[in-house]
């Protein structure tokens, strides 16, 4: 199958040996390197000012790496790196709890914004997760195409705390795609910012945006789709089911290209990332495809086409497991109706 055609573009990270050159920390080490973080926040309580949680750690960093890294700035009370309860790989990130505050929060100001082999990595003080600050994350489209990231944060941190935030541009012209994400501090305050904005003009545009959550994959958006998937393949796809339980799984080491449905072990959400279902696939598509089109939006751990058992040919579907679901919801957001040589493809989270 031909390359893949340009696809929006989410981040470039410029390749770094991992400790062996000069650290270079990055001039905007206070910014945000993206809608990534998990559960983490320059929070200003005094509990958890010692605990801080590292993301967008390189795939291969060991945890005793991650210790030393965190050590050159002052005495670590514990370093853990976090990993596939299954498979063992890194997660890409990590905790870090340091016996001062005072040097917790110096590793913040010297660390955050470090480049590390392929990433550029972000220290913040980590917070515990509670209803208030859950499901924070907006989704908006319909944005002036000349809105800069700094303009998008202008206009909505009237409402709030912004933690992050990012603008979808074009990686063909550079332009932005109108469409952004917003983490507020608050789900409050998200709710105030749709209230307010949901359907409003913003100055330099004549049609109104679009203001709402972010894709939460717990929703059953698919449930139709993918009980038609597993229940009745004939009618959507085209030739039965063949129940061979252990043709294929996901694995991070490699893609088993035999096929069946039975025993494919792809859930929304586990220990090892999300699941993104991709439907109407062209016959000629493999693996090498979807690693193109979602490797540029975040770390992918798996990727499988389901294959016609006789034919070896993919019957129009598949799945991709990324790690981190502020990444999986902007992939999801750029490639659904994305035009994959003559096909439109749909693209949402597997539920």
């Amino acid at each position: 199958m031909a390359g893949v055609p340009p696809l929006p573009s989410p981040r470039r990270h410029l390749p770094l040996p991992f400790f062996g050159a000069r650290r270079q920390v990055s001039s905007l080490a206070k910014m945000s390197n993206g809608y990534e973080d998990h559960m983490a926040d320059d929070c200003r309580d005094d509990i958890g000012r010692t605990n801080l949680i590292v993301n967008y750690l390189p795939q291969n960093m060991t945890q005793d790496e991650l210790r030393s890294l965190f050590s050159s700035i002052g005495e670590v009370e514990s370093a853990k790196l976090i990993r596939d309860k299954v498979a063992g790989h890194s997660l890409g990130y990590g905790f870090v709890n340091y016996v001062t505050a005072k040097d917790a929060e110096r590793a913040i100001n010297t660390l955050n914004g470090l480049r590390l082999q392929s990433k550029t990595i972000k220290v913040s003080y980590a917070r515990p997760s509670s209803e208030v600050i859950k499901d924070a994350n907006l989704y908006i489209s319909g944005l002036p195409r000349t809105m800069t990231q700094k303009d998008v944060e202008d206009m909505f941190s009237r409402f709030g705390r912004i933690i992050n935030s990012r603008v979808l541009v074009d990686q063909t012209t550079g332009l932005s795609r109108g469409v952004a994400f917003i983490r507020f501090d608050k789900r409050s305050e998200a709710e105030e910012a749709i209230s307010n904005f949901n359907g409003h003009k913003p100055p330099g545009s004549s049609e109104p945006i679009t203001v709402k959550f972010a894709a939460n994959p717990n929703q059953n958006k698919n449930v139709a789709l993918l009980s038609q998937l597993y229940h009745s393949p004939a009618r959507r796809f085209g030739g039965p089911v063949h129940h061979q339980a252990q043709r294929f799984r996901f694995s991070p080491m490699g893609v088993d290209h035999m096929s069946g449905l039975s025993g494919v072990n792809v859930p929304g959400n586990s220990s090892s990332g999300w699941c993104i279902f991709i439907y109407n696939l062209g016959q000629d598509a493999d693996e090498g495809i979807l690693w193109q089109m979602f490797g540029p939006f975040g770390a992918v751990t798996n990727v499988k086409v389901i294959r016609d058992f006789n034919t070896n040919k993919c019957k129009g579907f598949g799945f991709v497991t990324m790690t981190n679901y502020e990444d999986a919801a902007m992939a999801i957001a750029s490639l659904n109706g994305y035009r994959l040589g003559d096909k439109i493809l749909q693209v949402s989270f597997k539920t």
